[in-house]
């Protein structure tokens, strides 16, 4: 009798499809046993069904790995996302246990920012607000907003923000930004003029916001810094739904203080049928899909697939916890 003694790589639950059915999976077949359940787990089922997973991958963010997950399994040393946000897992529980995690930054920056330009589209023409009124049969007519001209804040010119600011340029858009660091040699390379959040928030007709969710990014917009906003400016999100207090977003949108918003993240996901930010008008919504393309589904799933043949093979990449390789 002869058993199977390559490591075991799990996808725990792909559900909406990511990953199964991809051709990028066969490439794993000369370094481990590759189990997918095609479902979305239980919060019990997600562990046992990684019990004896030497590798995750996981395909999709409403699967979360938290202390007393992680806890729990022996044999893990590696959780592969199918994204560039790593905040579905508890990366200081998985870096003191030694389990490496790794991202794919940049890789579908250009799928991602053109959703994001799309939405802002969609808000500045009142898209959806005009949809719903001709199908309720009623003839409404609202002034849009012209955006040539106008001025885009970016708030994060990581490689999203970056494509996104090339993007507004070639419009017409004037082009201020924020980021944590920002440099004199990066803002030449961008075409852009990096300011205080502050002074973007209060100078932007557009405010973009395309930072990861932190510690210090969590909650970085909220009652007073969209008070800061110029009246009838718009609002696009596109990072993680935590930056904002939605609150703070929906009273700001009710007053008209805030001409409109374009949201594809939201705090609590999938969006309850009873959250207020349904209430609003003028809002353009998608479903965490910026990157959910043909072209950007495969990114993803190529990437993911690279950095577990990388990791067995010796050479780990993309890690954003890299003490959890001296530990394990």
């Amino acid at each position: 009798m002869s058993f199977d003694k390559r490591p075991t790589i799990v996808v725990p639950g792909d559900e909406p499809i990511q990953i199964q059915g991809s051709p990028h999976l066969d490439r794993l077949e000369p370094f481990g046993r590759v189990i997918v359940y095609p479902d979305r787990p239980t919060e019990e089922q997600k562990v046992e069904r990684v019990r004896d997973a030497e590798v995750i991958i996981n395909s999709r963010g409403a699967v979360t790995w938290r202390e007393d997950d992680l806890g729990s399994l022996a044999r893990l040393r590696l959780i592969v996302v199918c994204a560039v946000g790593t905040d579905s897992i508890d990366l200081r529980a998985a870096t003191a246990l030694g389990v490496a995690v790794s991202n794919q930054p940049g890789r579908t920056a250009g799928v991602v920012a053109e959703h994001i330009f799309g939405l802002m589209f969609a808000v500045a023409k009142r898209a959806a607000y005009q949809t719903i009124e001709l199908k309720s049969g009623r003839w409404t007519r609202r002034e849009n907003v012209f955006l040539q001209g106008k001025t885009l804040g970016v708030v994060g010119t990581g490689n999203i923000g970056s494509e996104l600011a090339r993007l507004a340029g070639a419009i017409g858009m004037e082009v201020v930004a924020w980021t944590f660091h920002p440099t004199a040699e990066r803002a030449r390379r961008l075409g852009v003029r990096y300011v205080e959040l502050d002074e973007l928030l209060a100078t932007a007709d557009v405010v973009s916001l395309n930072v990861a969710l932190t510690d210090e990014s969590r909650g970085m917009v909220g009652e007073r810094q969209i008070g800061l906003m110029k009246p009838g400016a718009l609002l696009v999100n596109g990072g993680r739904g935590a930056l904002v207090d939605t609150d703070a977003l929906v009273r700001a949108l009710h007053s008209g203080h805030l001409g409109g918003a374009g949201l594809d993240v939201y705090e609590t996901e999938p969006l309850p049928a009873d959250d207020p930010i349904l209430t609003c008008e003028q809002v353009v919504l998608t479903p965490h899909m910026a990157d959910q393309t043909p072209e950007g589904t495969e990114l993803l799933n190529e990437g993911a697939v690279d950095n577990v043949i990388a990791f067995l093979e010796g050479s780990p990449q993309n890690i954003v916890n890299p003490e959890a390789l001296e530990r394990s």
